[in-house]
């Protein structure tokens, strides 16, 4: 019994100690740099159409909803589905970003994956001992 609650410890440190990451000190604008590197990398792997919807925080606080129809090298352009107007944001200009672009099948298989790993590392680790 002793073996399998420290197996269980173990397992839950070596979880805890995967998730870290690292902390990236510098000034504000290589932040602001980095975190317009990180939405332009999203917002291509989202990719353009109908389907690449997202919803946009900007840093003066307005707040855009529709999908991608163009995504450039310096900016993307967003259309609103309701009024089918066009706004054009910098990569700089983002605060915060939601995209939805996954399919059903791409959703479960990540539910999935997130719930059964820990599981089968855990049932691993006991049947060790």
């Amino acid at each position: 019994m002793l073996k399998c609650v420290l197996s269980l410890v173990l397992a839950g440190c070596l979880l805890g100690v995967a998730g870290v990451k690292p902390a990236y000190a510098g000034s504000k604008e290589e932040k602001q740099t980095h975190f317009a590197e990180k939405v332009k990398e999203g917002i291509s792997k989202l990719g353009t159409g109908t389907d690449a919807r997202i919803e946009v925080k900007l840093r003066d606080k307005t707040k855009l909803k529709g999908y991608v129809s163009e995504a450039g090298e310096d900016s993307f352009v967003i259309v609103d589905e309701k009024t089918s107007a066009t706004s054009t944001v910098s990569y700089a200009q983002v605060k915060q970003v939601k995209g939805h672009n996954l399919s059903t099948a791409a959703e479960i298989a990540l539910g999935v994956g997130v719930i059964l790993l820990p599981i089968v590392i855990v049932v691993l680790l006991v049947s060790q001992s």
